[in-house]
Parts: C-alpha cells; structure tokens; sequence
C-alpha cells in the first residue's frame, strides 16, 4: 500500500514540473543546475513560467523577481528568439550552465533572464509597443558597452566611446520609468551566468554608472537591490566583481531616496565615476569667502552639506544647508547689495544639476547678466541655538546676521545702530589704539551701517559716535563683541528671523503695501515695507490659527485686532515658510511641556513642605529659602533636561537611519516570506493532488477485488479454450520448424559473404598505410618550410617591436613636455590672475588717495579761510 502511495506522488511530482522544464524522450531527467563549468543552449523549445512552478524551479538569487513575473514577456521573448535564431541559421542563443548530460530543454523564465552575445528581438518586460524598439537598440548599446559587438571587432571599447554610450543609455532612459526598468533588467541578464570575467565586470560597471543617478521602479528596485546584495554577499564572487556590486547596492539606495536626476549627466561627470576621481565645484559663504568641495554625478545637497561641515569643522550642522544664491545685473552696472535672491535647495536635489541649471540659467538670460553660485547659510534660527558653543557654528550665525542686518532688515534705532557697528569694527580689527588711522576706516564704516540708517545723520556724527563706542569696549575680546552683537540683535521683537520676500494677493484689511518682506522667527510672523525698509505688524505665533501653501503662494488665517483673518501672498518659497513656522511652533510647544513638568515637580516638593510648617516667621524664611533652593535646581534640571534633549535627539537621528536598515531588511524578509509562502501553497496543492489520487487508487484497488470474484467463476470455461489452444500451437510448431530450417541455409550463405568481405577489408587497409605514409612525407616537407617562414616572421617582429619601444620613448617625452607645457600655462593664468587682482587692489588704492587728496585740499582751503577770518577779526 505505502508503495502505490509513493509511487503515485512520484508521478504527480514529474507531471507538475514537467510544465516548467522537462527533456524530449524521458521525462524524468532532473532539471540542470545552472553552477556547473559547461554552456548549452538550443533555441528550439521553450515552456512559460506559471505561479505554481516557479519556487520548485527557479534560483536563490532570481527569488526576487517573483513579484513580477506578470511584468516579463516570457513567451513572446522566446518565440521571437527563436524565430531569430532558425533565420540566422544558429544552433543557440543562451549561454546556461549545465552538469548533466547533453540534451535538449525546455527555456524559461530563468533562462531568458541569462548572458547572451546576441541581441533581444524584443523587450524583456510588457511594455509600450512604441518603446520596444528602443529598448532593442538599449541591448545593442550595452553589447557595445561590453565589447560584444556584431563587428567582430577584437579591441575593447575606449574610454571615450563608453563615455558616449553611458550618455546615449542615459538619454534614451532618464525620463520614461519604463525603458529603466527594462535597461536594470536587460543589465542584471548579463551579469548572470556570464563566462567571459571581462564581459562580467563591463556589465558590473555599467549597472554603477546606471543606478547612481537613474533608479528603477520601486517594484524592480526591490528585486534588483536583493539580487545585487546575494552578489555582493556572494562567497564564491570575483574580488572585482564584489567591489563593483558593493557599490551598486550602496548608488541604489542614495539614487532611490533622491529620484532621477533631472538633466543628463555631463561627460566630465561620467568619466570621474569611470576613473573614480573627484570633480571639484566652490561654495561660498555670506562674508564671500569659500571652499572648495568634491562631488559626483551621484553627490546630493545632504552629501556636500555635511563633507563641507567636516572640511570647515562645524559639529552642529542640522540647521544649515545650501542655497542657490542668484544677483542680476543689468548692463555694466556692478550688483546692488540686496539685489540677491536665495532659493532653498531640497537636501536630495544632486550637486551635478544643480551645476547644468546655472550655465543653463546664465546661458538664457538676454541683455542682463545672471550670477548664480552655491551659498552656505542657516534655514532657521532656532531657541536651541543660544546652548550651541561651537566657535565656527557662532561665526557663522554671526555672519548671517550681520549680513542681514547690513542689507536692512532688522530696522533699529539711532543708538542701536551706533553700537552694532562699534561691535563690528571690534569684530573686525580688534581693539586699535588709533582706529580711525586705519587704511579702511571709511569702508568699514560703510560695511557696519545700513544704507537707509547712515542717511539719517551726517557722517561726522556717526563716526564720532562710534568712535566713542568703540573706545568704550577696550576691555572686550572679539568673542565677546561677536556675542554682545548677536545678543542685542536676539533681544529685538524680529531677531532672528529668517526673510521671505513676497507679493500680496488676499489683504482683508487693506493696509499692507504690494511687496511685502516677510520674517519668521520663535516669536511669530513680522511684516516689513522693503522701500524704505519699515517694520509694519508683528503676528505672535499664538494669533495663528492655520497656514498652509503650495507652489506659487502661502495664506495665514490669523487673529487681528481680535478678528481672525485671511492673508495670501505669492511666492515659490510658500514650503519653507510653513517648515519655518511649523519648527517654531513645534519648539514652542517642547518648551511648554518640559516647564509644566517642572512646575509640576516643583509643585509636588512645595506641598511637602507645606505640611510641616508651623506658624512661626523664622521657619517662614526657611521656607522661602527651600523654595529658592528648589527654584535653582529645577533651572538646573531645565538644563540638563535640554541638553537630554539635544542628545536624544542626536540618537533619534541615528534610530532614524538604523529604522531605514530595517525597513530595508524588512523588505527582503517580506520578499522571503512570498517566497516560501508561494512554496508553501504549491506544497498544499500537490498534497491535495496526493490525496486525490490516494482515494482513485483506493477505489481502483476494490474494483479488482471485484473484477478478480468474477474472474473465478469464468477459470473452467477459460481451461476448456486453452486445450483447443494447445493443438492449434502444435500445428504452427511445425510450421516454425520449417521456418528454422530455411533461416539456417540463409545463415550459412551470409557467413561466406562475410570472409569474402574480410578479405576486401585487408586490402584496403593495406592501400591506406601506403596513402599515409606518402602522406606524412609530403607533411614534413611542409613544415620545414612553415618553419622557416615563422623563423622571418619572429625577426621582423624583433624589428617591429624594437621600433614600437623606440616610438613609446618618443611619445613619453612628448608627454612629459606636454605636461610642463600645460603646468606653465596654468602658473601663466595664475600670475594673470593675480596681476588683474594687483591692479584691481591699485586701481581701489589710487581712488582712496585721490579722495583724501581731495578732502586734504578742501580742508586747507578751509583753514586758509579760518586764518584770513582770523587775521581780519
């Protein structure tokens, strides 16, 4: 009974897989494993995936791509290729791995997923029948790309035609999310079972240049980022092969964070991934100082955000980021300070085309010339920031104010204004016994007043006025003139603001002018006039009910005068201004919980304390002097409770980032989950089929019972026709034997055919070693000759390689001229460069001598005037 059972489940176990892969003539030949050293292949059968068969068939490292076997055209791939091949007259077109014997199979799923040197009649995947040309042409490009090309050529391509190649793929990709999908999957078929190492490390490469800035789909980036993992984790993996898939899985997951870039990555860029350098770009900061950072085709804002936080050793860097910085200037006027607009940057946004919008942006501006550069600043200006002691995290905030406060948007008093330039001038020169003395007295000045406060008094007044300051402060370091400076700008109802400039649409009472400048800080939102720069109203953040924005404006629903309101402005920047208002708010609110917890501690010792105190003055003071105690150390616990605050924050970004590795891990396990989900339903499946044909042969096994019951009774009747049988095969017995006889006589005329034949053979044999030995004479002679033409071939090649040493010494020397050529003409721009610096530094000293000039001759025309006036009274 056990045997039928084992032996029916046997059956139905061959039945089931036989619809995936089976061979011509015996169909229980197992499936070969793709691992072995031979390749085989034969075009001319082929089986389509189904659900059902395709954990029992399918490998460890394809088990990604079950999700989306609807999305590949197995079928019609195939039958295509086969067409293609009978028309060519070739005997195969996949290069599988096989351990078995050599037979014909059936091609899958698997298999078409497999390194081919031909090219695809169609595309992989179920796309537009508009794309599938072009993603026929994507197979031919990265055939070329491997050095499989239909031109039998033998040298592999250069640097430069892959460049080419890497940008025609990029061209023909970057903006359909189908053709990317169908380019991955085109590149991973030819990463797998690929028997050429040099074939497999081009494909390799080409999928790093591909993911670094042109991911797939979600659905296929989870399939690829599991299959280039098992790669890279591979044991058996090439070192270089390694490498190259480490670096794909680390491209994929910045490229699928950030998106695709949005123009095509330039030639330089290629190259400096190809030949792994860095191209290098400049960032520049408020006070228009620089540096110079490294970036990629690969490189976002967040990248060179915090590689520029390393390079200037800025530790607390969360609150800044880059900014596109753009100054117009008409004709040949130099720009207004003040005239600069700085657009946010989105932290994926890549460094590369950041760079093509400049040059393109400066390339379409017409009768105006357009400055764009990369600035580095702060987004906000946060409470937290008070607690921060990083000496270039406050130079930094210092300079961004002074900036601001420069260009007029903090409006101050006439007092105000002369002390925050003392403090500038401190900042700037230190402390000098004779500072008007100084070669850039007037210019630093100018520098420390806005434009629209300087015009409020004469300029005498001022400079005495901050000349007295200024002497006021000797005891100060420049520290503590950065800090007092960033303290009375702190102290004002709109400090610490970051400004937005926007244009009215909604005013509901009427009284805000067109363009309007709006500034955001913990406080609220504050509106200035910008010409003449006026403060006008103030909103607290409390007065505002509800704001939100989209792409061209922002509205605020808040409390005027004690009726809620409506305003909507138009701006680009409506985003930022939201996420401004939002930290503020969202801080606001830490700081009342943490408070009311304090309170409620302190609160709970003020109770305990109540209940033994008797009514006596003395222990009255004590009291009041508890409660002082208690004050401080809840102050005390405030702050540690901050800096708690400041750290667990810090640990929530790397929670952050460990939950990102998670979900990632999450992701594959939900993929092996499928997977041994779709194995377990298959399983059930078949043991339903087991079950089903256990009770068929049940039955079966009863029928025979019966059949064998009445099989009995018909034994007599059956006997009764054997012995007519009997005398029936007597008779033909006889006729057999005459047969016998017959055949024998037969036998015996063959057996002389065959030495009549023998005989032949020897012949013949004799007539062959004659004809071989001639043969082998004739051999000898050949190759004596043959022999001594390869002897003149090898001298003329001595010669011809002599001469190649000869021509590489020559091209060396070239080289190395061109080199020092190239060096002094660099040290020429250089010194050019600094001759146009020179004259420029001569041409700004000639204007200040003439100017003191002209002053001296006005103040001696004054004093001759004085003495005439004297002399005369």
């Amino acid at each position: 009974m056990t045997t039928e059972v084992q032996s029916s489940m046997t059956q139905s176990v061959r039945a089931a897989r036989s619809s995936f892969s089976s061979s011509f003539g015996n169909d229980d030949n197992p499936l070969h494993n793709s691992n072995g050293d031979g390749y085989d292949s034969d075009g001319s059968n082929f089986a389509p995936p189904t659900p059902s068969t395709l954990s029992m068939t399918i490998p460890a490292e394809l088990a990604g791509a079950i999700p989306l076997i609807d999305r590949f055209q197995v079928d019609g791939f195939l039958r295509m290729m086969q067409k293609q091949i009978q028309s060519a007259g070739k005997r195969g077109f996949f290069l599988k791995k096989s351990v078995g014997p050599q037979v014909k199979e059936k091609f899958t799923f698997e298999d078409m997923l497999c390194f081919q040197k031909d090219p695809i009649p169609t595309s992989l995947l179920k796309i537009n029948g508009d794309l599938v040309s072009r993603a026929t042409k994507l197979f031919q490009i990265i055939l070329k790309y491997m050095g499989v090309d239909s031109s039998d050529r033998v040298t592999p391509p250069s640097l430069d035609e892959r460049i080419e190649l890497v940008g025609k793929l990029y061209k023909q990709t970057l903006k359909r999310a189908e053709l990317r999908d169908e380019l991955f999957a085109q590149i991973s078929k030819q990463t797998r079972n690929n028997p050429d190492r040099q074939y497999l490390i081009k494909s390799w490469e080409l999928m790093y240049l591909c993911a670094s800035s042109m991911p797939p789909s979600k659905d296929m980036g989870g399939y690829l980022s599991e299959y280039v993992h098992n790669v890279a984790q591979g044991v058996g993996t090439d070192s270089e092969v390694q490498i190259l898939a480490l670096n794909t899985l680390n491209a994929l997951k910045r490229s699928v964070k950030a998106g695709p870039r949005h123009t095509i990555p330039g030639r330089e860029e290629i190259e400096a991934l190809l030949t792994g350098r860095k191209l290098t770009t400049i960032v520049f900061f408020l006070d228009e100082t620089f540096e110079e950072i490294t970036y990629d085709m690969a490189t976002t804002v967040s990248d060179a955000v915090e590689e520029l936080a390393g390079i200037i050793k800025l530790s607390a860097y969360s609150s800044f980021s880059l900014f596109e910085c753009r100054k117009v200037v008409t004709g040949s006027k130099s720009p207004e300070p003040g005239n600069e607009e700085y657009i946010g940057l989105d932290d994926n946004k890549y460094i590369g085309d950041l760079l093509a919008e400049f040059k393109a942006a400066k390339d379409r501006s017409k009768g105006e010339i357009l400055h764009c550069k990369l600035t580095f600043k702060k987004k906000l200006f946060r409470e937290s920031d008070e607690a921060v002691t990083d000496p270039m995290f406050v130079q930094l905030s210092y300079v961004q104010l002074q900036h601001d406060y420069v260009l007029g948007n903090y409006p101050v008093g006439r007092d105000d204004a002369a002390q925050l330039s003392a403090l500038q001038i401190l900042v700037e020169i230190g402390v000098v016994g004779n500072p008007e003395s100084c070669t850039d007295w007037t210019s630093l000045l100018e520098r420390s007043l806005p434009r629209q406060v300087a015009i409020t008094r004469a300029k005498r007044e001022w400079e005495l006025d901050i000349l007295s300051r200024y002497r006021s402060m000797e005891h100060l370091t420049k520290d503590d003139a950065r800090q007092q400076f960033l303290r009375i700008l702190r102290t004002l109802p709109y400090g610490n603001s970051v400004f937005f400039n926007v244009r009215k649409i909604d005013d509901p009472i009427g009284l805000l002018p067109g363009r309007i400048v709006l500034g955001i800080n913990k406080r609220g939102v504050h509106f200035f006039r910008p010409v003449p720069k006026e403060y006008l109203h103030s909103a607290e953040l409390r007065d505002i009910m509800q704001f939100g924005s989209s792409n061209t404006a922002v509205f605020f629903k808040m409390r005027v005068a004690g009726v809620l309101h409506i305003f909507q402005f138009e701006t680009k920047q409506g985003e930022e201004i939201c996420v401004a208002l939002q930290t503020h708010i969202n801080d606001v609110m830490l700081r009342r919980y943490s408070k009311a917890r304090s309170v409620a501690s302190g609160s709970m010792n003020g109770d305990l304390s109540n209940l033994a105190k008797p009514p006596s003055m003395e222990l009255f003071e004590k009291r009041v002097q508890d409660l002082s105690k208690t004050v401080e150390e809840s102050q005390k616990n405030a702050d540690c409770l901050l800096e708690e605050l400041h750290e667990k924050k810090k640990q929530e970004v790397k929670l952050q980032e460990e939950l990102e590795g998670i979900k990632d891990l999450l992701r594959s396990e939900k993929q092996k989950l499928a997977k041994v989900t779709s194995d377990r339903d298959e399983l059930r499946s078949l043991c339903n089929e087991k079950d089903t044909d256990l009770q068929a042969a049940l039955l079966e096994k009863r029928n025979m019972e019966v059949r064998l019951a009445k099989l009995g009774n018909l034994t007599q009747e059956t006997n009764t026709k054997m012995d007519m049988d009997v005398t029936n095969n007597q008779d033909e017995l006889k006729i057999c034997k005459e047969e016998l006889h017959t055949e024998r006589e037969n036998t015996k005329k063959l057996l002389h055919e065959k030495v009549l034949l023998e005989q032949r053979i020897s012949r013949l044999e004799k007539k062959k070693a004659e004809e071989v030995e001639n043969l082998e004479k004739h051999f000898e002679q050949e190759r004596k000759a043959l022999k001594l033409q390869v002897f003149e071939l090898e001298r003329k090649l001595e010669g011809a390689t002599q001469d190649l040493v000869a021509v590489q010494s020559t091209l060396a020397t070239k080289n190395a001229d061109l080199a020092s050529l190239q060096n002094n003409l660099r040290e020429l721009e250089e010194l050019r460069e600094m001759k146009e610096d020179i004259d420029r530094k001569n041409e700004q000293t000639a204007a200040i001598l003439k100017m003191q000039g002209a002053q001296l001759a006005e103040l001696e025309t004054l004093y001759k005037e004085e003495q005439i006036l004297k002399t005369l009274f």
